[in-house]
């Protein structure tokens, strides 16, 4: 299971068993939401780099997180999404779901900004680094 939706108020967890799911009023939604004020095909949610990002698809009532509306937003634990008037908080551990941990102290986060991206991105040498041999081409 890679998290669940809590039913605010009461009610029993969605799991969240696949890495992408359609929400809506449709049966063939993933999680299907039968009230007449859900969109057939109502809101995505995508499980990326370890966390979980909404995305409205169109629908007629929209969406919130944290009571904000939105389009697309990507969903902290804890966070509350509101589907329609139906509110769900949003249970799961990033870490168990591959997210990697940003840097938290400071020296950390100076040292990443200290570097040009790309050298960062381990796309180019590091300044003062012998550069790495060139292969010839076949002609």
């Amino acid at each position: 299971m890679l998290g669940e939706l809590m039913p605010v108020g009461g009610g029993d967890p969605i799991p969240l068993l696949k890495p992408n799911l359609v929400i809506g009023r449709r049966e063939s939604s993933d999680i299907v939401l039968r009230f007449p004020n859900v969109s057939g095909s109502h809101c995505e949610l995508v499980l990326d780099g370890g966390y979980w990002t909404v995305r409205d698809l169109g629908s007629s009532n929209g969406i919130k997180v944290n009571g904000t509306r939105t389009t697309e937003q990507r969903l902290e634990p804890g966070d509350v999404l509101t589907v329609a008037k139906h509110q769900f908080e949003v249970v799961y551990e990033p870490a168990k779901l591959g997210a990697t941990a940003l840097p938290t102290s400071v020296e950390a986060v100076n040292d990443l900004f200290s570097r040009p991206l790309l050298e960062s991105a381990g796309l180019v040498a590091r300044r003062g680094a012998e550069p790495p041999a060139r292969r010839s081409r076949p002609r």
